[in-house]
């Protein structure tokens, strides 16, 4: 059977034709609530889904710690092969997806093409190449004087890994976890925001059609309380989540001695001293802060301009900002869509609100309708605001004015977040001592602080998560590492057991 991608084009399962759990290869009812997804741009009724509860996580659970040794037990170069298939299927379908992305949370259909075309697929097609060159080490024998024994790391998947994933790159951010963590010869229990469940099933039918056994990686779909059964319950050997840094912190107390890989909030310092190239900057910022509307983790949270420049950078922007434009998302002519939800709405329209009665200056394009909230600049922002406190995940640029790059560097550290920066400066020395001066996970200079490479290391220090994620070091987190000692006796009988001898 078929999950709902879009109600048009798919069967679905489950209670009243609703998308149903993914769990051990078959399309099932969930045992939970059916709940609605919604169209944030156009509020029209794109499919109905069976939510799970605890139970249904228990049986995703068994299913994945049934599937597991021997999907584990398989040739490395045959798991390559199957995720190889996933890659051909997932490109074959990307702009089925890519659509369903558009319609689910309101992306705009450039940033729907490039979430699917640049990230999503290419991951299944990464992710075996990166297990495939996953190195062990030999070690020399440095404890007894003897050329009898051999010293060899390996690794070995953990197990049944719990994956926990946002809405705002639904596929993007859970294929990187997902290729990787498999590849490595674990199996999956994933549960996908409830927002953008219709496209994260649609890879569970992507999976499905490539071939992927049946148990190695399992979908349930609800809220809140489904997430922490897949984090808390017993038979999850370790746990991958992104999104607000309060979850992230209950997950981390249920994680214990698991390993887990945890990418949280962000508090995107964006700092523009006074030689940076303006123009280059301005652009950098339109990214930063309008898009996907700001719904990004890696978003330029706070925009820290030098005095010397602070006029010029302020009416370059906004007159870029001028030229955004905001509606339907799937029109090619779209630059910036909705944002997702009510909560997230809520929380831009009392940060925007609670600055301006505090004395910030608004700037807006368009109108507030609906979901869709109008690009912000605000000037005359401090760092006391709320809005320089904390994440605000949308479309707004609060701007900071500061006299120093030691100010500067001030305002970036009073938070106790620290994903990425992004600096402006044209001075290689300047540079790098305000880079290695931030504490966070990345510092981009002259460059956006939504870029990120997907074979570099990706994550935040202090409150911004646990680990780094891309490439070589998921396999770290999601492999345990096993030394294997042999003695191979053949020779040296009365070997010297003392590496230090004459004591």
């Amino acid at each position: 059977m078929n999950a709902v991608a879009a109600t048009e084009t798919r069967t679905g399962v489950g209670a009243g034709g609703a998308v149903g759990a993914y769990i051990g290869g078959e399309w099932v009812p969930g045992s939970g609530d059916v709940f609605e997804v919604r169209s944030p741009s156009t509020d029209e009724l794109l499919g109905t889904v069976t939510g799970c509860d605890a139970s249904d996580v228990e049986r995703a659970i068994a299913a994945a710690r049934a599937a597991q040794p021997s999907w584990g037990g398989l040739p490395t170069i045959e798991r390559a092969k199957i995720l190889r298939q996933v890659h051909v299927v997932f490109a074959r379908r990307a702009e089925e997806v890519a659509q369903c992305l558009i319609k689910e949370i309101g992306k705009t259909i450039e940033e729907a093409r490039e979430e699917v075309h640049e990230y999503s697929a290419p991951s299944w097609q990464k992710a075996p190449e990166e297990i495939l060159r996953h190195r062990g080490m030999s070690f020399p024998s440095t404890q007894e004087q003897t050329t009898n024994k051999r010293l060899v790391q390996t690794f070995r998947p953990l197990g049944v890994v719990g994956v926990v994933t946002p809405y705002n790159f639904p596929t993007d951010i859970s294929s990187i976890a997902l290729a990787h963590i498999v590849a490595a010869g674990n199996t999956v229990v994933w549960k996908p925001s409830e927002y953008s469940a219709l496209s994260c099933s649609m890879m569970g039918e992507i999976f499905e059609e490539a071939g992927l056994p049946a148990g190695v990686i399992n979908i349930v779909h609800g809220a809140g309380e489904v997430g922490a059964a897949v984090t808390t319950l017993p038979g999850v050997d370790g746990l991958f989540f992104t999104g607000s840094t309060a979850t992230g912190e209950r997950i981390a107390q249920a994680a214990a001695l698991r390993p887990h890989l945890l990418e949280l909030g962000g508090d995107g310092p964006f700092i523009i001293l006074p030689d940076a190239d303006i123009d280059a900057a301005v652009e950098g910022a339109m990214n930063g802060c309008f898009y996907y509307a700001g719904q990004v983790c890696t978003s330029a949270e706070r925009v820290i301009v030098h005095e010397d420049v602070h006029d010029e950078f302020v009416a370059k922007l906004k007159a870029r900002a001028a030229e955004l434009v905001v509606g339907d998302p799937s029109d090619p002519a779209t630059t910036m869509g909705p944002l997702r939800n009510e909560a997230t709405l809520s929380r831009v329209r009392a940060h925007v609100s609670e600055a301006v009665a505090a004395g910030a200056e608004i700037t807006q394009v368009g109108t507030e309708q609906g979901l869709f909230f109008p690009a912000t600049i605000l000037t005359g922002v401090t760092p006391d605001m709320r809005i320089a406190q904390e994440e605000t995940f949308g479309p707004v640029a609060p701007i900071i004015k500061v006299s120093s790059a030691e100010e500067a560097i001030a305002i970036a550290n009073e938070s106790e977040l620290g994903l990425i920066a992004s600096l402006w400066t044209r001075d290689l020395a300047t540079a790098w001592r305000v880079a290695e001066a931030l504490p966070h996970g990345s510092v981009n200079v002259n460059e956006t602080s939504n870029y990120w490479d997907q074979l570099a290391p990706f994550g935040g220090a202090n409150r911004s998560g646990v680990g780094r994620e891309l490439s070589q070091w998921f396999l770290q987190t999601f492999t345990e590492s096993k030394l294997l000692v042999f003695d191979l006796g053949d020779s040296d009988l009365k070997y010297d057991r003392r590496a230090q001898g004459g004591w």
